[in-house]
């Protein structure tokens, strides 16, 4: 699993619309790698050092390496595929629009017309994603990731791993938002999520 490249940038071509394939050389063998246009599809210049953080997709006919220019980009696209109906296009795209920082300042104010502005996404589409997005992305995350944000046992992680429990296991995103407010700022996964289905059991 490839997790970050460090090398030369030596080719970028666009694929699509709102992507680009770069090609990193590492000790001379030639990495390609999909990202989204706002972050690569103007710098850095060919023949520059480059560090790619990246997202290893696998499936059954293709590997796919998706790159970021930082962890908490590639974290937020994780997150985005993690939602019903987005796939690794529809997350480069709306990264390709939208900073992570502003999407989740979107979902948090329920900005539906900042998801309207991706496109493929129209009002419909949006409605139906907000609550699953609500649920999946980080929302207290700030746009720079702080020293705990993304390491183990870190609030940010932590606050991500145990939304997406409680999505997995049914809940809905208002639940969810209103049930990890009230729960305190430190503590493991397995203890956080254990008095978060305590409060939602009472209050049903």
């Amino acid at each position: 699993m490839i997790g970050s490249l460090r090398g030369v940038l030596v080719g970028r071509s666009a694929k699509g619309d709102h992507a680009v394939e770069l090609l990193v050389e590492v000790g001379g063998v030639g990495y390609r790698v999909v990202a989204p246009t706002r972050t690569f599809g103007a710098g850095p210049a060919l023949g520059e050092p480059v560090v790619v953080h990246v997202h290893t997709h696998v499936r059954e006919d293709s590997i796919t390496l998706y790159g970021f220019p930082s962890g908490d980009e590639r974290d937020c696209f994780e997150q985005l595929i993690g939602a019903r109906g987005v796939g690794p296009a529809g997350a480069v795209t709306m990264l390709s629009v939208h900073s992570p920082t502003a999407l989740r300042r979107a979902v948090a104010d329920r900005d539906t017309d900042a998801l309207v502005a991706v496109p493929g996404i129209g009002p419909k589409s949006a409605a139906r994603l907000m609550p699953e997005l609500e649920a999946r992305l980080d929302l207290d995350a700030g746009g720079e990731p702080g020293p705990l944000d993304g390491a183990p046992g870190g609030t940010g992680s932590t606050r991500h791993e145990l939304r997406a429990a409680l999505a997995g296991l049914g809940y809905g995103a208002d639940e969810i938002r209103q049930v990890v407010a009230g729960l305190p700022e430190d503590g493991r996964v397995e203890d956080l999520l254990r008095l978060a289905l305590r409060e939602l059991s009472a209050a049903r």
